[in-house]
């Protein structure tokens, strides 16, 4: 199977580390024309460099902003065919740590909101120029209960339902909504999670793959969903997670 999108104009948000590049770098060696959002305008304009796409660097806290934003992609190439909202943050703070009702608007509005918005201003605009799909990136901690990551579960469950919504509301009009759920994946955070050979081990046993991903696995499955190989597949999250998701752990 060839996933083609040579032509087809893509915007990744948190575009330049882990999953996001990682998406970024799949498009482009399959021909799209890739629009690369970071907050970091020197690590956009140097991926956008590298896969010959176009930065559009942007902090996604801005909400007062996003239409502008929303219009500059737009604008880029006069369309966008596939939209695929990656920008994610975990937190690190507790109830009851200092600043921590701060970072909760924070991981808010990185996480949701700017998910939210961009679908309600460029998902129309989709939809009046001939449809094609979205892919809006969720996780693990959205399938199942979390005793320390509950603000960002709680971010990334909403992005599950986001997608279903917006499945229903713009498949009449050609365009396709679902997400992925990535579980514990080489982007870095992942050594909170094995910091310790008794954590591994333990992590490894509640995973059928008894490894961890790669950002690599995670794009192939969301530009799988944006193909027109997944034409028929709409408000569905697939679970990219060595089968963590299933196990009971034996």
């Amino acid at each position: 199977m060839v996933l083609d999108f040579q032509g087809r104009v893509a915007l990744v948000t948190g575009g330049t580390t882990g999953i996001g590049r990682a998406m970024v770098e799949r498009l482009s060696k399959r021909g799209a024309i890739v629009i690369v959002n970071s907050e970091d305008a020197g690590a956009c304009d140097a991926v956008a460099a590298e896969v010959e796409g176009i930065p559009l660097p942007f902090d996604l806290t801005d909400n007062a902003a996003l239409d502008g934003f929303a219009a500059a992609a737009w604008d880029a190439r006069g369309r966008i065919d596939h939209l695929f909202l990656n920008a994610g943050i975990t937190g690190r703070l507790r109830a009851g740590d200092e600043g921590y009702e701060q970072e909760v608007a924070r991981v808010f509005a990185i996480n949701l909101h700017h998910v939210r918005r961009l679908c309600d201003l460029l998902l129309p605009r989709m939809a009046a120029s001939g449809g094609r799909s979205s892919v809006l990136t969720a996780s693990l901690s959205a399938l199942r209960g979390n005793h320390n990551i509950g603000v960002y579960s709680l971010t990334k469950a909403a992005i599950v339902q986001l997608a279903r919504d917006m499945a229903v509301r713009w498949g009449p009009d050609g365009v396709r909504v679902n997400a992925i759920a990535p579980g514990l994946i080489a982007t870095g955070w992942e050594q909170a999670v094995l910091a310790t050979p008794e954590k591994a081990e333990r992590r490894m046993q509640m995973t059928p793959l008894r490894r961890i991903g790669e950002p690599g696995e995670v794009a192939d499955a969301a530009l799988f969903l944006a193909s027109d190989q997944a034409s028929f597949i709409t408000g569905q999250t697939l679970a990219v997670d060595g089968g963590t998701s299933i196990t009971d752990g034996n």
